[in-house]
């Protein structure tokens, strides 16, 4: 499986203290099937950082070797993607909220985080929350990468 990374400079050694927490699944490394989906990120990374040029590494993913990882897999938005998604960004310790090596599930982008910031405002119940991410449109699944022994099985290409 190839994996796309944007960012605003290139590197060869990922390092995920580097990573910022409170993201969708955690502190780590986030990459994406979707090529478009990746440079938009680096676009952005560029303009928050105000520095580099927007690139995007390409991955390789050993499948067999991720099948002996421990891995989370959400197939779309659904009570527990939002409760997962809550738990990390919430998280206040520096510790990991879970122990995954891999977490692959939709992007909660900006119209899914209105939607997440009614439910922790109470403004919407859960089975609202979720009936409204339904109706979102454009899924685009993030692949994350939280541990050393995740890492390893990335190939840099």
């Amino acid at each position: 499986m190839i994996l796309y990374h944007g960012t605003n400079e290139s590197f060869y050694k990922i390092d995920l203290q580097k990573s910022k927490p409170n993201k969708d699944f955690g502190k780590g490394f986030y990459l994406s099937k979707d090529y478009s989906q990746a440079m938009e990120m680096a676009k952005i990374k560029v303009k928050q950082l105000e520095k580099g040029a927007p690139t995007v590494l390409t991955y390789e993913v050993d499948e067999e070797q991720m099948s002996k990882l421990k891995v989370l897999r959400f197939n779309d938005y659904n009570e527990a993607w939002s409760k997962f998604i809550i738990l990390n960004r919430n998280n206040s310790s520096s510790e990991p909220a879970h122990d995954y090596d891999v977490v692959i599930g939709p992007i909660a982008n900006d119209r899914v985080g209105v939607q997440l910031w009614k439910y922790e405002n109470q403004s919407i119940d859960l089975p609202t929350l979720v009936h409204n991410l339904r109706y979102i449109q454009g899924i685009t699944m993030q692949f994350f990468f939280g541990t050393e022994r995740a890492l390893k099985i990335l190939k840099q290409l």
